[in-house]
């Protein structure tokens, strides 16, 4: 198997931040994380898993989704809203799902949430049997995420097949209006191989046409997927990519995201799993990801997941950074019951932005059985 010079150097390429001691969990209201809690009780759970949650400041407040069901890729997985209320999550709502007909139902994916400066609240999900065959789906709210318009499909382009929408991360919205979906997909060919492929979807008109940008890479250099966007001055952008290469990889655009640079690794490791980033009102940029590059293997003790470790990183120029914050570190003891036990240890697909009153609000998966809220302050990072 051919293997490029850019997969060689992100495979073999040393962690300098790894070797460093990272630093210890965060205890809320000790330092810069503010708070941190779950938005629904664990013990009265509405699903039985819930992953991939989204949140958005509106006029009104915070408002948090996700997809729940019994589990990832079955039917009954819908979207979930939750509306922040007086520093309270309200009850979880499933606002869409899968169904097609009175006898087919799909599963839902990758909410994403989105409040452009002008317009409703928008809700971007996905439906279909897998990632390789799903499509993109939006609803719309005039009031804050209480109620939600019919769902549409987003519609089709010749470059990709289905629109999706923003993959996973939150879009970005220019200085002209124009919104900016960071997205991808993942491709399967007829003998087995597959090709992960990072694009953007582009719309003047909240979400009524759409316009394609890439893929800006073939897939065989690296396998990358679910990019977040981060700003500079004059123009510039930047995206970083969840890989199968143990790195987060990053591309830059030089001119407000029409043309993009190939496909770099980072100095970060990951663990083939997604990431959120957003940058600060003070030009900074914040990473929320996973500081590690997959399994730990353990001869006394129960492995330690890939997902076990979540972390926020900071950097002033988009290229060197710094880890500042952990959020979750998961060593054990395991859960007994086997069904615990497969997500045990996981805290996974965040998302993060800066709301209005400066602090860092994100939201993550818990072990699968629940949606985390988080606060930080970033003057204090």
């Amino acid at each position: 198997m051919k293997v490029s010079l850019a997969v060689f150097l992100a495979l073999t390429l040393t962690i300098s931040i790894q070797a460093e001691e990272l630093p210890a969990v965060a205890v809320a209201g000790d330092g810069a994380l503010v708070s941190s809690q779950q938005i629904f009780d664990l013990a009265n759970k509405p699903t039985k898993e819930s992953h991939a949650s989204t949140i958005v400041e509106t006029p009104t407040g915070l408002v948090a989704a996700w997809f729940a069901g019994t589990r990832e890729r079955d039917p009954d997985v819908g979207i979930r809203v939750s509306r922040n209320e007086n520093g309270q999550w309200t009850e979880t709502v499933e606002v869409v799902n899968g169904v097609q007909s009175s006898t087919l139902r799909y599963p839902t994916w990758n909410p994403v949430l989105f409040q452009p400066t002008e317009g409703p609240l928008m809700l971007f999900y996905k439906v279909g049997p897998n990632p390789r065959h799903w499509w993109g789906m939006l609803t719309t709210s005039e009031d804050g995420g209480k109620t939600w318009s019919w769902p549409t499909k987003l519609g089709e382009a010749h470059t990709i097949g289905h629109l999706l929408g923003p993959a996973k991360n939150k879009p970005i919205q220019l200085a002209d209006g124009t919104i900016l979906c960071p997205s991808s997909t993942e491709i399967e060919y007829a003998d087995g191989s597959s090709h992960w492929r990072v694009h953007f979807e582009v719309t003047k008109d909240l979400g009524k046409t759409w316009e394609v940008i890439g893929p800006i890479q073939t897939g065989d250099s690296f396998h990358a997927i679910q990019p977040s966007i981060l700003t500079y001055p004059d123009n510039r952008l930047q995206i970083l990519c969840r890989s199968k290469e143990k790195r987060i990889v990053e591309s830059w655009s030089k001119d407000g995201g029409k043309t993009w640079s190939t496909l770099t690794a980072t100095d970060l490791p990951n663990p083939n799993s997604g990431t959120d980033a957003v940058t600060l009102q003070d030009g900074r940029q914040v990473l929320i990801y996973n500081h590690s590059e997959g399994m730990v293997r353990r001869k006394d003790a129960p492995d330690l997941k890939p997902r076990r470790i979540l972390n926020l990183a900071i950097s002033s120029d988009g290229k060197t950074w710094k880890p500042v914050l952990t959020l979750e570190n998961e060593t054990g003891p395991h859960p007994k019951d086997a069904d615990r036990r497969r997500h045990f240890g996981e805290y996974s697909y965040p998302a993060i932005i800066q709301t209005s009153d400066g602090m860092l609000n994100m939201v993550y998966t818990y072990n699968r059985e629940g949606v985390k809220h988080a606060v930080v302050d970033p003057s204090k990072l």
